[in-house]
């Protein structure tokens, strides 16, 4: 399962660390019902202002942050159901072994299915950060 510890979490409302710290800090002074809008906004996306903020500002043109983040979570629930998959096919080659009858491309279809999950994996961390 080396694919997995290589993987950062997925989903996260924070950005990832920088080695070394960020050592620029930028100020945005808004009124109070321009603040309660933004941590409204900021909860229904599930992440923090200031993500919200930092992704509104890097976002491509026509795509905002919301759509990138659903993306990820169609991707993430997709990859999910690999797992399920894969689950099933382990649970054939059990029984095949129990048995002794073993289908020659069981075991081409669970690396597969391993190798499809790491691209999915890279392919959402390639969403979550342009």
């Amino acid at each position: 399962m080396a694919e997995s510890q290589s993987v950062r979490r997925l989903g996260k409302s924070r950005r990832d660390n920088e080695p070394g710290g960020r050592s620029k800090r930028v100020e945005v002074y808004v009124t109070e019902t321009e603040k309660a809008a933004l941590i409204v906004r900021a909860a229904q996306a599930g992440v923090t202002v200031p993500r919200l903020l930092f992704d509104g500002a890097f976002a491509e043109a026509g795509e905002s942050a919301h759509e990138r983040r659903a993306l990820a979570t169609e991707l993430l629930g997709i990859r999910t159901l690999l797992g399920a998959v894969s689950n099933n096919v382990n649970q054939i080659a059990r029984h095949a072994n129990a048995t002794g009858e073993f289908p020659e491309d069981a075991a081409a279809t669970v690396a597969a299915a391993h190798r499809l999950m790491a691209r999915i994996d890279e392919a959402v961390m390639r969403v979550m950060n342009p």
